[in-house]
């Protein structure tokens, strides 16, 4: 996507909670944040693939401007070398959504979506299960964008001995690959759960 699409697609997320868009400064720095040095793999790259897949599978949602909200907000902090990425990036976007005077309800949601692409715990609801599927989509990518990922990853952390990112990195993609199922809805688990094994599998070996 590029910044016209991207301005379009912020518009009608706010649009679609019923509330007026925040002034553009807020736009504009979380355009900044997605394009901060140290990322090489979570920018606007990856911003816009899951923004554009959430076009594509909609349909799924119960209220798709807060999973779209989730999604602009999801990585808006992203400190390689600390932690706490996805509850800083969570608060950001309920105090972005409660000064533009969202109801209480819906920031709590927007929060808590945002906290499930922690990948800590299996998503629960359809919001969250598709926002999460969203998330993950990048493992079950065609085999050239999935190089291209695990390149990016490997920069992001390139601060990191090799021996032990390999190590960590193997850890990571091998407890998904041990989950009895990668994407929990349909749509996503019938497109790309056999080729995410399959990168999974590769990128193990």
């Amino acid at each position: 996507m590029d910044d016209g699409a991207l301005s379009e697609d912020w518009r009608l997320a706010w649009q679609g909670l019923g509330l007026a868009q925040p002034n553009e400064a807020l736009f504009n720095q979380l355009l900044a944040r997605y394009r901060e040095p140290q990322r090489h793999y979570h920018t606007l790259q990856h911003l816009g693939e899951c923004l554009t897949a959430l076009q594509a599978a909609q349909g799924l949602a119960e209220r798709p401007a807060e999973v779209a909200l989730a999604l602009w907000f999801h990585d808006a902090i992203y400190d390689t070398r600390g932690s706490g990425n996805e509850q800083r990036s969570a608060d950001w976007a309920g105090e972005a959504l409660a000064s533009a005077g969202a109801p209480a309800e819906v920031t709590a949601r927007v929060h808590a979506l945002i906290m499930a692409t922690s990948h800590t715990a299996v998503p629960a609801g359809p919001d969250a299960q598709l926002l999460v599927d969203i998330d993950l989509a990048i493992l079950g990518a065609e085999p050239a964008r999935f190089a291209e990922y695990e390149q990016q990853i490997r920069a992001e952390y390139s601060f990191v001995p090799r021996w032990l990112f390999r190590r960590k990195r193997r850890a990571i993609l091998a407890s998904f690959l041990e989950r009895q199922q990668l994407y929990s809805t349909g749509f996503f688990h019938d497109r790309l759960e056999a080729r995410a094994r399959l990168n999974l599998a590769q990128a193990i070996g």
